[in-house]
């Protein structure tokens, strides 16, 4: 997997995927143009993550998914048009306010600046009939060194529970919207 080549290991990985009766490029499609936020529950999850680490709350528009991470700060690691895009970036997820810091490609695996967390996503389509896509979500992430670790892992043990959420209400959401434009 091509993920492998920018996080070998991790120290958390989640993954999720689905069957889709859609084209994989209506798949990636709709995946990227997205407003995940505008499932209220999504929302929720965001804004009560940022109230319990004091962050700022934001007013925001609608805007894609894809468009919405490269926002923030996350980089483009690999881009597959219509097949495989991957994501990565370096941060602080414990802050309430948290920066993301893209890393270029070549520089990812090997990057160690101390007390960050490295983080790679991706979306992947790959068509395995006529119409029918397997579409997966990965998401890995491994500290820089044992310091953050300890912090990250401390934030990951409550965090976890909205951040998969987060993909098990997005990945059926973005799944029904794909077949709704296949009819």
């Amino acid at each position: 997997m091509r993920i492998d080549e920018f996080m070998p290991s991790w120290d958390v990985r989640e993954r999720f995927e689905h069957r889709v009766k859609a084209p994989a490029d209506v798949v990636m499609r709709v995946a990227y143009d997205f407003d995940m936020q505008s499932i209220f529950l999504i929302r929720a999850i965001v804004n009560a993550r940022k109230f319990i680490l004091g962050g700022t709350k934001e007013v925001r528009r609608p805007i894609g998914l894809v468009e919405e991470t490269r926002s923030l700060g996350w980089g483009t690691l690999v881009e597959e048009p219509g097949r495989l895009l991957i994501c990565g970036a370096v941060c602080r997820p414990w802050f309430g306010d948290v920066t993301f810091t893209a890393i270029h490609p070549k520089e990812f695996a090997s990057f160690a600046e101390p007390d960050l967390v490295k983080i790679v996503w991706t979306l992947e389509a790959e068509e395995i009939e006529p119409k029918v896509t397997r579409f997966a979500h990965e998401v890995r992430a491994i500290a820089t060194d044992e310091e953050a670790r300890r912090k990250f892992l401390r934030y990951w043990r409550w965090a976890r529970f909205g951040i998969v959420a987060i993909r098990l209400l997005l990945l059926p959401s973005i799944k029904k919207r794909s077949e709704s434009q296949e009819i």
